[in-house]
């Protein structure tokens, strides 16, 4: 899984993700400060430092890259939050999961599209 934001793209991997996910599977990914992704140092959005100005700039995403026997990959939500403890928090999601059912969910893999573009939500 990918998180693209702010013209770079992150590696979404935490010990347990890779090895395949179970319906009902919860994750959330921290990068920067107290990152729970694998190689943290190569995928820190302090190095080079991110500007929140290009937020709007260019489009924020997930995106899946299929691997294995079955490589589709239901999606039922996603919301990136960036600097959420501060005074100017930002967050991105995607509407048409916002709820819970058949139609709200989006299989992402080679034979369906793979990314999943957010929009901005803030306060």
């Amino acid at each position: 899984m990918y998180l693209g934001i702010a013209g770079r793209e992150f590696v979404l991997n935490a010990a347990g993700t890779a090895s395949g996910t179970r319906t009902g599977d919860n994750w959330t990914f921290v990068l920067g400060e107290d990152a729970n992704v694998d190689n943290p140092a190569y995928n820190d959005p302090r190095r080079p430092q991110l500007d929140t100005d290009d937020l709007d700039r260019y489009p924020v995403y997930v995106r899946f890259e299929p691997v294995g026997p079955d490589p589709a990959w239901c999606l039922e939500r996603v919301v990136v939050n960036v600097n959420a403890d501060t005074d100017h928090p930002h967050t991105f999601d995607n509407p048409n999961l916002a709820d819970f059912g058949e139609d709200r969910r989006l299989w992402l893999g080679q034979e369906y599209g793979k990314q999943l573009y957010l929009k901005r939500y803030d306060d």
